[in-house]
């Protein structure tokens, strides 16, 4: 089993006063102490709250960016606790345990920022399904849990969405516990794709998460038919296993995009 490196790190929260408004907290900003590398991210529904300063608070996370890899993340908080003003602030900074940095930056940005939905616009429709990296898992009715913000600079369309992932066959690419995007598949071949897979038998239904191979052979009247479907796990640890082709019980709903947390 491989070990997990895990960094300490920092956090502040962003917060920006608004035309005599209460404050809101508008990003938070994640420094790695061993790198001085800083990671940012601002809600992005500025247009929304206030449309008159809208095209200045767009700009505020390219511009903390921007700041941060000429300066170094260490002298920019140090600066930005100096110097900002009673409008715009930044909390003490926090100390944090991180494994990944990019899914720690958006568990923290969730966990303090709570920007309007805007559907497909900077938002994905989030369900209860429990999706195994491992063999079918069984879930109870499916329902809407709202909505969940993508990171911005994943393109949104209809028909992704966002679930959680249970179990260790698909790491280290989809860890235990992850919550991640999918979106739906149309016409064309899953080969060598990250797919979900519905298992219609029984009361309720099964869902998994696997890499989708397959092998066809063509019939004497010109058409193809599959052969072998193959799930595979990523993770060495767990064994692969085959689909029955002739039995309509198994279905690919959607693609594997991304991990959020």
């Amino acid at each position: 089993m491989s070990v997990i490196a895990m960094h300490p790190a920092r956090y502040a929260v962003l917060s920006v006063e608004l035309s005599g408004r209460k404050p809101v907290n508008a990003g938070v900003l994640l420094e790695d102490p061993l790198t001085d590398r800083l990671w940012v991210r601002v809600r992005r529904d500025w247009g929304l709250i206030d449309p008159e300063q809208s095209d200045v608070l767009d700009e505020l996370e390219s511009d903390l960016a921007a700041k941060s890899s000429e300066w170094g993340a260490a002298k920019l908080m140090a600066h930005l606790e100096d110097v900002l003003s009673n409008a715009i602030r930044i909390t003490d900074r926090r100390d944090v345990t991180v494994e990944d940095f990019p899914r720690a930056l958006g568990r923290i940005y969730r966990e303090h920022v709570s920007p309007e939905v805007q559907p497909f616009v900077t938002h994905l429709p989030r369900f209860s399904l429990a999706i195994a990296a491992g063999s079918f898992l069984e879930n109870q009715e499916v329902r809407s849990e709202g909505w969940e913000e993508a990171p911005p600079d994943l393109r949104l369309a209809p028909g992704m969405f966002v679930a959680r992932v249970v179990g260790r066959s698909m790491e280290p690419v989809i860890p235990d516990g992850s919550l991640c995007v999918f979106r739906s598949l149309g016409a064309g071949s899953r080969q060598g794709r990250l797919v979900l897979v519905e298992d219609t038998a029984g009361a309720n239904d099964r869902h998994t998460v696997k890499r989708y191979r397959s092998a066809k052979h063509q019939n004497p009247e010109g058409t193809w038919s599959h052969e072998q479907i193959r799930l595979e796990p990523l993770n060495p640890e767990f064994e692969a296993w085959d689909l029955n082709p002739e039995e309509d019980r198994f279905r690919v709903l959607a693609e594997f995009v991304r991990v959020l947390d």
